[in-house]
């Protein structure tokens, strides 16, 4: 286990080397100068536009700003915002609390009711609750988030008048629960339906049949054989989502008027802020590798067949 370990984080770090390499490049290569966008609607001094790019490292060739990128992550200096000269791992700290709760919040929802109805609609396959979980699930998948959270805004906020419209209160986890089911709405629909099909394909397994022939508990037989062998796929997927979530975040937030990553964002790609944009992007690279460790690491927990030499 220990070799394995040490060698899936060799690998990522050439994962990660080149996924930020992608965004740092994408984000340098946006039209229009953010250094000369603080003067707004004035005509720039161009001594001085050359002084600020100098004292931030933006006149050095962009391998050489990468690089410097780099070297900065390991002491904790994720750059620095060029409109406000705020260091990005301030902003970083500020917005970042916000969304990583309103990211486990809607996590924890996937998990929770994604898992229960795929079990009941995998266990009486075919049945009234099963075809009625389908047909919902096929509505999440095809409704875009952003129609869904103004049809929540429009429902239960201005016709039910059960909470706010926007989010007042971040912390409050009352207020983020809409949010977060909006958010979480497409993941729960591919886990109810991953776990759906997993419980309905390893129900006719030989083993199962073995574990009723012995007259073990039915409670035992769906609890520990069958829904431990479902959740490999499932597992597989929540792995992934992790990032997924966060990514979704930024238009969820922006229905919701949440103060977190998603606006930080929304607000940097307007002024051209690359470092702001950049540095929340490598932390979500570091969320997902370190998930899809994990996401391994499980597998051999859930299937005592599988070992890592």
């Amino acid at each position: 286990m220990g070799r394995y370990v040490a060698r899936r984080l060799l690998q990522m770090i050439p994962v990660f080397i080149g996924a930020t390499l992608l965004i740092f490049c994408m984000m340098y290569a946006l039209p229009g100068d953010p250094v000369a966008a603080l003067f707004g609607e004035k005509a720039p001094d161009p001594a001085q536009v050359a002084a600020i790019k100098h004292q931030l490292g933006l006149d050095l060739p962009l391998w050489q700003q990468y690089w410097n990128y780099l070297t900065g992550l390991f002491q904790g200096d994720f750059g620095t915002q060029i409109a406000t000269q705020r260091p990005v791992a301030d902003v970083i700290s500020q917005a970042f609390p916000v969304t990583i709760r309103l990211t486990l919040f809607a996590f924890v929802f996937t998990v929770v009711a994604g898992i229960l109805l795929g079990l009941i609609s995998g266990l009486r396959a075919d049945k009234a609750f099963d075809r009625v979980v389908l047909f919902f699930t096929l509505l999440l998948i095809s409704v875009p988030s952003f129609v869904l959270g103004y049809f929540f805004q429009y429902l239960f906020a201005f016709q039910l008048g059960w909470t706010t419209p926007t989010v007042q209160d971040s912390e409050d986890l009352g207020q983020l629960l809409l949010p977060a089911i909006v958010l979480a709405g497409l993941s729960l629909a591919y886990v109810t339906r991953l776990t759906r099909t997993s419980v309905a394909e390893n129900l006719r397994a030989d083993y199962i049949r073995t574990a009723i022939a012995k007259g073990l508990p039915r409670r035992r037989v769906v609890g520990i054989h069958l829904l431990r062998n479902s959740l490999i796929p499932v597992v597989t997927f929540l792995g992934t989502d992790v990032g997924a979530l966060m990514a979704g975040a930024v238009v969820t937030e922006g229905i919701f008027n949440v103060h977190g990553v998603g606006n930080t964002i929304f607000e940097a790609l307007n002024r051209r802020e690359g470092s702001t944009v950049v540095g929340i992007a490598t932390l979500i690279v570091i969320i997902y590798l370190v998930a899809s460790l994990l996401v391994d690491l499980l597998y051999a927990v859930l299937d005592p067949r599988i070992r890592y030499d």
